[in-house]
């Protein structure tokens, strides 16, 4: 049985990361770090895919795509 992730850790990539991402390279990233069958939680949600988790983190308003690519507001609390 795989260990959910916190979806912090994701979060904490993007944060340190200087490379932009999109949806399709982040989630490319999200597969190579944590494995593609991963599973992650919030504190909100949880067993959610990294599909599932990046479509959450931009519903909430944790991130944004334009076309500089992902990037999260400056005043990002959780």
């Amino acid at each position: 049985m795989n260990q959910s992730i916190h979806g912090h850790q994701v979060i904490e990539i993007l944060e340190k990361s200087e490379k932009a991402y999109t949806k399709k390279t982040l989630k490319t990233m999200i597969s190579k770090t944590f494995g593609d069958s991963a599973r992650f939680h919030t504190c909100m949600s949880s067993d959610l895919t990294a599909d599932q988790l990046i479509n959450f983190l931009a519903a909430k308003g944790k991130i944004f795509e334009s076309t500089e690519g992902i990037s999260m507001p400056k005043d990002f609390l959780c």
